[in-house]
């Protein structure tokens, strides 16, 4: 009794990983012989995934097998990255253009994340890919914060402008200005200008950090905080089935065949 699989003509290069998830068995009357050849085995032979086959067809099966490696999983770190960039452009986009933040844009960046990581792998997939998954799907829905909160600054700044200069008149503001003193070499703006680029980098990293637990700070708002952090744990989802990849045929071996 044995395993039957597909023979190996039916692999097409499309289809690079042998279907040996689904074994069907049968009786031979022959002896032994390999599930994928056909052919008779005498001596030693392997097993892929629990079915029997020769020498020759599993070393065919190894070579043919995508591998998992470090190279790889770089590939697919730098394609999750970007992946990660365009998920986040995309929902902060969103969110400034329509004003709706409920973050059913979350399916869809984790649809991106898991969908570019698996192209930068070629198909491979494992925990270490899921867990970076999930992680940048994370970070670029939390992070869309950013934008968005300087996007509302920018505007509160335009209309705070507009409205002083529709109050102000035209002659306070020529007053204002023959009365301003001149700046001198060494007055405090000069020396002021660093610590501002201090406080703007600070500023920035205060708004990573926000940005980051920003899903679980909107909890507050009650309901919706509520909809959008169930909406974005099932976007990561996403990203996690998808970064699966398929599955690996193990090939033990060899094993010496006894005798009738």
């Amino acid at each position: 009794m044995c395993y039957l699989l597909p023979a190996m003509s039916d692999i097409q290069p499309t289809k690079p990983t042998p279907q040996f998830g689904t074994a069907e068995y049968s009786i031979q009357n022959g002896g032994d012989i390999c599930t994928v050849c056909k052919a008779p085995i005498t001596g030693t032979y392997y097993r892929a995934n629990g079915s029997m086959v020769c020498g020759s067809c599993a070393d065919r099966v190894r070579r043919e097998l995508p591998q998992d490696s470090h190279g790889s999983f770089v590939r697919a770190l730098l394609f999750g990255f970007g992946g990660f960039a365009v998920g986040l452009a995309l929902y902060a986009s969103f969110v400034i253009i329509t004003d709706i933040s409920i973050g059913y844009i979350s399916l869809a960046v984790g649809w991106i994340v898991g969908k570019a990581m698996m192209m930068g792998s070629k198909g491979i997939g494992g925990k270490r890919y899921q867990v970076a998954a999930v992680l940048l799907t994370y970070a670029a829905v939390s992070m869309a914060f950013i934008p968005i909160v300087l996007s509302v600054l920018h505007k509160e700044k335009v209309e705070a402008k507009n409205v002083q200069v529709q109050k102000a008149p035209a002659q306070s503001d020529a007053q204002a200005a023959t009365t301003k003193p001149e700046a001198k070499p060494g007055d405090s703006t000069e020396q002021d200008s660093q610590p501002q680029k201090m406080g703007f980098a600070r500023a920035l990293g205060t708004l990573a950090f926000i940005g980051l637990a920003s899903p679980f700070l909107e909890l507050k708002d009650g309901f919706s905080g509520v909809i959008g952090l169930v909406i974005l744990f099932v976007g990561m989802q996403f990203a996690w089935k998808m970064t699966a990849g398929h599955a690996q045929i193990a090939v033990d071996g060899p094993f010496q065949v006894s005798a009738a």
